[in-house]
């Protein structure tokens, strides 16, 4: 048996190559040390949950003498049982799911939890099939599976199974080391996914918003420039409570919009009205912090963003205040919404541009709405242009 410490990285390594490698090394990102080994060709890594050296040394060399068992004919290939579901979660959960935005992230992770619990550890994912599919759309809108315990809508059971489905697709794409893939078709290809068919999209009026802003003071002065800054670009509330100064240029009267907190994962900078630019002004004045510091910041952690429960605890309370009843859908997300129907006149170009949307597709099928006026108004140009 061999062993070597990387002295550039402090990654460990004991056993042999093909027979019983094992490697340990701190995590980049929380500093917990990693153990990784390989079985039936497969590369595997679990935490150690700790940040003690020689204790994750002693690990690995333990790991690999359990590993090591003695091969009279020499070395033979493994007898590669079935992938097991949890497997393929966990191979998912360290390629892909890194990939992805913080938002889609914990998604992945609560997701592989749930199905886990459902369909079972050591279910071989090739077994799936529609009375799987069927058994937990049924249990998921009953709230007999998910973290919360609830009924949830189809909307939330499609993104569910949204997530299994792309796990299964690339899984059918992707090969292990000796080149076999990894399952041979999605088991589930063509099944068909809930949809909400009366979904709830409700879009801010101007008077509501004008309600709003006059009670926003009574709130808290964060309140109020989380929700100007809302209206007037059009971006998610999670986006504006994480912006840091470094993103602000108020002498260009432009916010640049980070990738990593971005639902799209798409990162672009856009102009500002003056209004926009009087609510940085003034959280500014408030928070005169510059460089990485939160434009909006925690109010027990000036370093820290404000988090997306009090952002919501001040909506409610700003919704009292003003008299406005309390309506299903009505929420930070109107605003979005609000923001795409304000600007129908523009090119689809332009309005995705501004509010950070990928495809015009998501725009008209989720955010713009013509309100009467509207309506009105292109008749009587139709009748102009007949007359």
């Amino acid at each position: 048996m061999m062993a070597r410490t990387k002295r550039d990285r402090r990654s460990y390594s004991a056993g042999e190559w093909g027979r019983n490698r094992v490697r340990v090394f701190p995590d980049p990102k929380t500093g917990l040390y990693q153990i990784e080994w390989r079985e039936n060709g497969r590369r595997l890594t679990r935490s150690l949950k700790h940040r003690d050296w020689r204790r994750a040394k002693r690990q690995a060399d333990e790991a690999a003498a359990g590993f090591a068992k003695p091969e009279p004919n020499g070395m033979q290939e493994a007898d590669t049982g079935p992938l097991t579901l949890e497997t393929l979660f966990d191979i998912y959960g360290e390629e892909v799911t890194p990939t992805k935005t913080r938002h889609s992230r914990q998604h992945d992770r609560t997701a592989m939890k749930m199905f886990l619990g459902f369909l079972g550890r050591n279910r071989d994912p090739a077994t799936l099939s529609q009375r799987d599919w069927d058994r937990f759309i049924r249990a998921r809108r009953a709230g007999r599976v998910g973290p919360s315990g609830k009924p949830v809508s189809d909307r939330m059971v499609e993104y569910d199974l949204r997530f299994l489905i792309a796990v299964f697709n690339w899984a059918s794409r992707s090969r292990d080391e000796r080149g076999r893939l990894l399952i041979e078709s999605n088991p589930l290809r063509g099944l068909r996914t809930p949809m909400e068919k009366n979904p709830t999209r409700i879009v801010l009026t101007e008077e509501e918003y004008q309600a709003l802003l006059g009670v926003s003071r009574k709130v808290d002065w964060r309140f109020r420039v989380a929700l100007v800054l809302a209206h007037e670009t059009g971006h998610r509330i999670g986006a504006v409570r994480k912006l840091r100064w470094d993103d602000i240029d108020l002498e260009g009267e432009t916010i640049r919009w980070r990738s990593e907190h971005e639902k799209t994962g798409y990162e672009h900078t856009t102009p500002v009205t003056s209004e926009a630019v009087a609510a940085l002004e003034e959280a500014r004045r408030r928070n005169p912090a510059t460089g990485d510091a939160p434009v909006l910041p925690s109010p027990k952690d000036p370093s820290s963003s404000v988090g997306s429960w009090m952002a919501r605890g001040w909506w409610d309370r700003a919704e009292r205040l003003a008299g406005l009843e309390p309506k299903r859908g009505r929420g930070w997300h109107s605003l979005r919404r609000k923001f795409a129907s304000d600007l129908m006149d523009q090119p689809l170009k332009v309005l995705c541009e501004l509010g950070g949307w990928k495809t015009a597709k998501t725009v008209l099928q989720c955010y713009q709405r013509a309100d009467e006026g509207q309506l009105r108004t292109a008749l009587a140009n139709r009748r102009r242009v007949r007359t």
